[in-house]
């Protein structure tokens, strides 16, 4: 009986311990993980990585200017209430080679889609078109509301509403040639091809992933996120 209370008591400091460093919950100083670098991110623990910057502005502002595939500039807090407003967020101009503007975005969630633009959406338009995209159209990071297209969540904030997620809904590529999620996922040619390999791309580095596959709501855009739920659809 003791072996057994051992194991378990086991299990659950592990339990403990993943849970606190994927929230990001032990500042980075403390931590044994080598500091999220993102020329270089590290496929096991690249999301523990990401998660080290929730918190923390100071490794925020380092990990950013020491990097070239992102640019981006601190942003004002945002006090929270009633559930919405941020803290740690940036707004970024560009990421991965590609012009981007957008509203404020949490340090964590930009870092993964700097990430997600360099090592997922740039290889996948060169290897499909022969080119790189030169520019990223969204619907928007911060909104203030409830998850959208789900009776389960729907009295749910979403991750919009803490500035932790983004809807990506068009590239354009170095040529000019655009590509819309909206009107171009159902397709069979290129484009659509393109779509689905960095739809499912995202999901290395955000949390949740989801397309127009999963509900009418998603039908004209991608939503990554980096909250506390995991799901690549």
């Amino acid at each position: 009986m003791k072996l057994v209370n051992r194991i378990l008591l086991g299990v659950l400091i592990l339990v403990v311990v993943v849970i606190v460093f994927r929230q990001g919950l032990v500042p980075a100083r403390y931590t044994p993980l080598p500091r999220l670098d993102l020329e270089n991110p590290l496929p096991i623990v690249v999301d523990w990585q990401i998660a080290e910057l929730r918190f923390d502005r100071e490794l925020c502002r380092d990990t950013i200017a020491s990097s070239e595939i992102i640019e981006a500039r601190q942003v004002a807090d945002r006090p929270k209430q009633k559930g919405c407003g941020w803290a740690n967020a940036v707004r970024i101009s560009e990421a991965g080679g590609a012009k981007f503007s957008a509203g404020p975005l949490s340090c964590q969630a930009a870092a993964a889609f700097a990430l997600w633009v360099q090592y997922e959406v740039q290889p996948a338009a060169e290897r499909i078109f022969g080119q790189r995209v030169g520019s990223i159209q969204n619907f928007g990071t911060y909104s203030c509301r409830n998850i959208i297209g789900s009776r389960f969540w729907k009295n749910r904030r979403s991750e919009h509403a803490t500035a932790n997620a983004i809807d990506v809904a068009k590239f354009r590529l170095a040529d000019g040639t655009q590509i819309s999620v909206l009107g171009d996922w159902n397709g069979k040619g290129k484009k659509a091809e393109f779509l689905r390999a960095v739809n499912k791309g995202g999901c290395r580095f955000f949390r949740v992933t989801l397309g127009p596959d999963f509900n009418r709501a998603h039908r004209d855009h991608f939503h990554f996120d980096r909250g506390q739920l995991w799901s690549c659809r």
